[in-house]
């Protein structure tokens, strides 16, 4: 029986861990493209401007980007001290995208980084660009190996049981790289990104406007982030829409408790707030048909039959043969060295169930339900808030392109109060994302309880504080440094 304090510090200390490593990520990822776009147009309108521009906000994205490594190689060592038995249950398949994340995307990012920082008088004006470009195209090859590994957690492709070394082995790689939910969580959260750094660029710039700094900087600037940004955005709506559909196909439960969808069926609504609904949006946006149906909470705990007459079974039908499967691999591991006949009649029951492995660790129906009132407001935090981020960027931009910007106090306050607000977005993200498919590490498979390493409560308590004040003094500095490199500035002359 394992301890129930140790599963809820286990995943509270890697929730913290990847809290604060996706602080960095996305301003990185953001501030890549807007750098590159700046020095895109240095090269091409040979403007000294645009270079000193282009290597003040890659001052910023350097201090980020050392940062946000540091917590992310903790994050990864946390799925071999905190969970183990995760690792080794399926560490043959998750293991091999995050090993291209380090030879690959790593390397590609040192390399060109030191280029990109220590080549501007000694390489040509674009091979420096190239490496630029590739800087950031590296920062989004490593976004996609992390992202294929945490899909293939929300939707196990490509893999067998192997009852005999007691993993799952990968048979087919291209299933796992291709997995559709890695296609749209690895867009969805890269344009994440781009917004994420529009936001802040457009929030500092705004803050030397206040201040009646380096004007043309901060105008020119807050026309190429506004313009990232937008399109990021449009484009986290396009993904985020295909998400959609692949949560309804493969994550029902995380897709009703987004909605507090208790009893579903065809027309399903979508609620906006408590109270307010919206008659069949659900439907459309999970199947793109009116009349498609959506389980709701209740339908999956008691089991019920599609519109297409498939029959989808209750929890406990589920939890009862995935217990019959844990039964049956015992029986296997025992016999299968001294009665292969009995060995091989256990190995029919294991394949009939292996679908249903992990629900025999399932205590209850309920444990099957993932905390419905944070994962329904941390999705309506996320929509709203990039909503209401949109909208700004486009009064921006169009406050810019009519040189209003300068003279509009308010809108400049807005937008550099924005900043955290975008962060806040990001964050209600991935709790949806992680939250919305408790009890599972791996959906269906395994559930965190049978996940988690066999250590004291006690050491997963003290590396937990003794990670807050790391990460905590990882943060403090980093905005200390960042500070103090915008008060400093570009130091362009205003023209």
């Amino acid at each position: 029986m394992v301890d129930p304090a140790l599963v809820d510090w286990s995943r509270l200390q890697f929730a913290m861990t990847a809290a604060y490593h996706w602080l960095f990520v996305p301003l990185t990822l953001g501030l890549a493209v807007i750098m590159a776009t700046m020095e895109t147009i240095y090269v091409v309108k040979r403007d000294e401007f645009w270079k000193k521009t282009a290597k003040f906000w890659m001052k910023l994205f350097g201090i980020n980007f050392a940062v946000g490594i540091a917590t992310g190689i903790i994050l990864e060592f946390e799925f071999g001290t905190n969970f183990s038995n995760y690792s080794w249950f399926v560490g043959d398949i998750f293991g091999a995208p995050l090993a291209i994340e380090g030879i690959l995307a790593f390397f590609m990012e040192a390399t060109f980084f030191a280029v990109m920082f220590f080549g501007w008088e000694k390489v040509s004006k674009r091979t420096h660009l190239v490496a630029t470009w590739l800087t950031g195209i590296g920062a989004a090859i490593s976004a996609i190996w992390i992202l294929v590994a945490n899909s293939w957690m929300q939707h196990p492709v490509g893999m067998e049981f192997n009852p005999d070394t007691v993993r799952h082995e990968m048979v087919d790689f291209w299933a796992l790289v291709l997995n559709p939910v890695a296609i749209s969580k690895f867009f969805h959260s890269v344009f994440s990104g781009w917004m994420t750094g529009s936001i802040f660029v457009i929030g500092i710039s705004s803050w030397y406007l206040l201040k009646k700094r380096e004007v043309r900087f901060a105008l020119a600037s807050v026309r190429v982030a506004a313009i990232v940004g937008i399109l990021g955005t449009f484009a986290v709506m396009f993904s985020g829409d295909s998400s959609a559909i692949h949560v309804a196909q493969y994550q029902p439960m995380k897709l009703a408790a987004a909605e507090g969808l208790e009893n579903g069926g065809q027309r399903a609504p979508f609620s906006v707030v408590p109270g307010v609904e919206i008659p069949g949006m659900l439907s459309i946006l999970a199947t793109h048909d009116i009349d498609g149906y959506v389980p709701g909470i209740n339908n999956m705990l008691d089991g019920y039959t599609t519109p297409q007459g498939e029959k989808m079974p209750s929890a406990e039908e589920k939890i009862e043969r995935g217990r019959r499967a844990i039964e049956a691999f015992g029986e296997y591991r025992k016999l299968s060295g001294s009665d292969p006949v009995a060995a091989a009649q256990a190995r029919k029951v294991l394949d009939e169930n292996i679908d249903y492995f992990g629900y025999g660790y399932i205590d209850s129906p309920q444990e099957l339900v993932p905390p419905v009132g944070l994962v329904y407001w941390a999705f309506r935090v996320m929509v709203g808030l990039g909503g209401a981020l949109l909208l700004l960027m486009g009064v921006v931009l169009w406050a810019e392109y009519k040189k209003r910007l300068s003279a509009m106090k308010w809108l400049q306050w807005a937008a550099l109060l924005s900043i955290p607000l975008v962060y806040l977005a990001g964050q209600a993200g991935w709790i949806v994302a992680e939250v919305g498919r408790q009890p599972w590490v791996i959906e269906g498979l395994l559930p965190v309880k049978a996940a988690v390493s066999s250590v004291s409560v006690a050491a997963v308590q003290t590396t937990f504080f003794i990670f807050v004040v790391i990460f905590t003094l990882f943060l403090v500095i980093e905005l200390r440094i960042l500070t103090n490199a915008i008060k400093k500035g570009p130091e362009i002359e205003n023209k």
